[in-house]
């Protein structure tokens, strides 16, 4: 399988280590593989491969995943190729990520 890594460092995913109770949903759900088990909780491994779809945000029930899906530079990088466009996430002062 292809690993996809979109840019460092601008994926909205954050993780409540207090809150996670080390089910294991969001890292069943991830497309992506950005989350493991260990020690009996849930850790972020790959940040840049989150695409920010909003799974694992929907699947868990403690309220310990974080994510603005559709957002980003993540987003304006899955639209560009999807629709042919040059990628913009209308970063403020006209730089992007």
């Amino acid at each position: 399988m292809m690993k996809h890594k979109y840019l460092k460092n601008v994926a909205t995913l954050q993780l409540n280590k207090e809150k996670c109770v080390g089910c294991g949903r969001c890292k069943d759900v991830c497309p992506h593989g950005v989350f493991v088990l260990d020690g009996g909780k849930t850790q972020i491994v790959d940040l840049d491969s989150c695409m920010e779809c909003g799974a694992c945000l929907k699947n868990c029930a403690f309220s310990a995943i974080t994510v603005s899906p559709g957002v980003g530079c993540a987003s304006a990088i899955i639209k560009g190729l999807l629709t042919g466009s040059e990628p913009s996430c209308d970063c403020s002062g006209g730089e992007c990520c």
